[in-house]
């Protein structure tokens, strides 16, 4: 079996880069988002109700609570926490010694402690994902580095907390092609998602205009290829053949890829393609860099067959299924390949109750597999000492890693009520206790596609008199259509996400946005530099409007042949 050292390093160092991102992009919107002249002042986040101190710190996990110690408020301790969680994230980056489980450690309360004050601009599920990311690497750390600032060798226990980030990287993948199908939209069902998405989504980039752009029938064939890659191609990450488990690798990094390059997510698909690193091992790492100077052993021809024959049928079956229930046809006059889905939404409602639990049971076995590999590695281990303090570390690990699964159960099967009503109640007690640090989180992205009459988008104007008006352009989400969507990853703008959310429903849903209308009208520097960086290029900034209103327009992409090249035009929305 192929070891996994390179993989665990390559994770480390890129959960790493992901958190410096994550700092760095938050420390710079601190003042407008939270500050004392802010959109939502942290400080009023954290009130003590006469709970002892380590009561206190339990319920509410953040060291902000001690920002007063050292004379700050609670904003400007989140500046800090932001700046070392920055340069801690740098260090471990650069300086491979520093991967260790206090790095990751501190790394995690720090982004946990910022997600306690953040309110609803931290309340997004990648910043989740990157906690219970963040927490899985202080568990695949390794205590000691070789003098080079490598990974040691081969430790029993190393597969285990290692084997949860595949756990992860699958309940993440699966339950964000399910929710797609439980949600009951017509655009995911019909297959005509992708014919919006490009357009509607938050933050579109150049690449949108000229995928946005391609035929109908590829936008329909790229849908059912996401189906495949979320919904069928998961359980290969737990497959017993390598060469399965590389091709579901490629199949998620290609879909990553592709987002990317689609769309402005931040940090989000780059923290899903560290998860990849699950997937990978040794040997293949190894052989892609060039560093192989092994000999080749040979392998058992009948165990060789047995794994070719279980790839070509599992490889069969995926395209046997692809083509029944998405009703594949190649037209060969119009060079095109039309597709539908040809189950009903209760057949596929039986189908998700019949295989949550045996997914489950797939995790458990898998885990167990790695259990006794790990106990075997133990027997190995030669000496008494090394062999006690051996069992001590697979038991510690061993131990956390099961407790981890068992608690990531809970959210895991929310996707099917029946399933979570008849899990074990242990897990729902495990679960519940340590709810609040975000151990384990429920995810399903892009659940129902928006915008599908054209993409909603609210405007701000100002003006002195209340008749002469004159639009507040913020720096990335659309509004002027004369200009080319930005590249933005993997900087998150958090107001320009939250206006995209406005947009999608009445003001009394956006509570935060009647305190950004005030601070525009009293004139704030640190809000108006969340729309526009050089203050020079807000409108208002000699002196602030009298009056602001907003109104919400529908936006489409310009046509091919248009004038300007990719950009978006728009028209009032009544």
């Amino acid at each position: 079996m192929a070891g996994s050292r390179l993989p665990r390093q390559l994770f480390l160092q890129g959960v790493a880069a992901v958190f410096l991102f994550a700092f760095a992009s938050l420390y710079t919107q601190i003042p407008g988002l939270y500050g004392a002249d802010g959109i939502l002042p942290a400080r009023r986040t954290l009130r003590p109700q006469g709970k002892g101190r380590w009561q206190q710190l339990w319920e509410v996990p953040t060291l902000l609570w001690e920002a007063p110690l050292l004379g700050l408020d609670t904003a400007q301790g989140l500046e800090l926490l932001s700046l070392l969680g920055s340069l801690l994230a740098l260090g471990a980056l650069l300086r491979p010694r520093l991967c260790h489980p206090v790095t990751y450690l501190l790394l995690w309360a720090a982004y946990l402690s910022a997600c306690q004050v953040g309110q609803v601009f931290l309340y997004f599920q990648w910043d989740s994902l990157l906690l219970e990311t963040g927490f899985l690497a202080v568990l695949v750390a390794p205590l000691r580095q070789t003098p080079q600032g490598g990974l040691p060798g081969a430790s029993p226990h190393e597969g285990l907390p290692f084997w949860l980030v595949r756990w992860l990287l699958f309940r993440l993948m699966f339950a964000s092609g399910v929710v797609k199908l439980t949600s009951r939209c017509p655009a995911w069902w019909g297959l005509t998602a992708l014919t919006y998405h490009y357009e509607t989504q938050c933050l579109p980039t150049p690449a949108s205009w000229f995928a946005h752009h391609l035929p109908v029938w590829l936008h329909r064939l790229s849908v059912v290829a996401t189906f495949l890659i979320e919904v069928a191609v998961p359980p290969l990450f737990f497959a017993p053949a390598r060469r399965l488990r590389l091709a579901a690798f490629y199949c998620q990094v290609l879909l990553q890829a592709l987002i990317i390059i689609t769309g402005n997510y931040n940090f989000f698909n780059l923290l899903t393609l560290v998860l990849t690193t699950a997937l990978l091992d040794d040997k293949h790492l190894a052989a892609e860099s060039g560093n192989s100077h092994r000999k080749k052993t040979p392998t058992f021809w009948p165990k060789a067959l047995l794994t070719l024959l279980l790839e070509l049928a599992v490889g069969g079956l995926l395209a046997y299924g692809t083509v029944h229930y998405f009703g594949l046809d190649v037209d060969w006059e119009q060079h095109a390949v039309h597709s539908r889905t040809t189950f009903t939404f209760h057949q596929f409602s039986q189908w998700l109750k019949m295989v949550t639990l045996p997914t489950m049971w797939l995790g458990a076995a898998s885990l167990t597999w790695e259990l006794l590999t790990a106990l075997w590695r133990w027997t190995q281990v030669q000496g008494w000492l090394q062999k006690i303090w051996a069992a001590v570390q697979l038991s510690i690990f061993g131990t956390a890693t099961v407790a981890l699964f068992t608690i990531s159960l809970v959210p895991y099967s929310y996707m099917e009520p029946s399933t979570h009503g008849r899990l074990w109640t242990g897990a729902h007690r495990l679960f519940g206790t340590v709810e609040h640090l975000q151990l384990a989180s429920s995810y399903g992205l892009f659940r129902r596609m928006t915008g599908l009459g054209g993409r909603p988008e609210v405007v701000l104007e100002g003006s002195y008199d209340g008749h002469h008006w004159t639009e507040i352009e913020f720096m990335y989400k659309p509004g002027n259509v004369s200009r080319p969507p930005p590249v933005v990853v993997p900087h998150q703008p958090r107001l320009d996400w939250q206006m995209w959310f406005a947009a999608l429903g009445p003001h009394t849903h956006s509570p935060w946005f009647t305190s950004l209308v005030l601070c525009l009208l009293q004139g704030k520097e640190p809000v108006i530099r969340l729309i526009q960086n050089d203050v020079a290029r807000y409108p208002f900034h000699k002196q602030p409007p009298t009056f602001v209103r907003a109104q919400r327009y529908k936006y489409w992409f310009s046509q091919p042949g248009e004038q300007g090249g990719p950009r978006n035009s728009s028209r009032p929305c009544l």
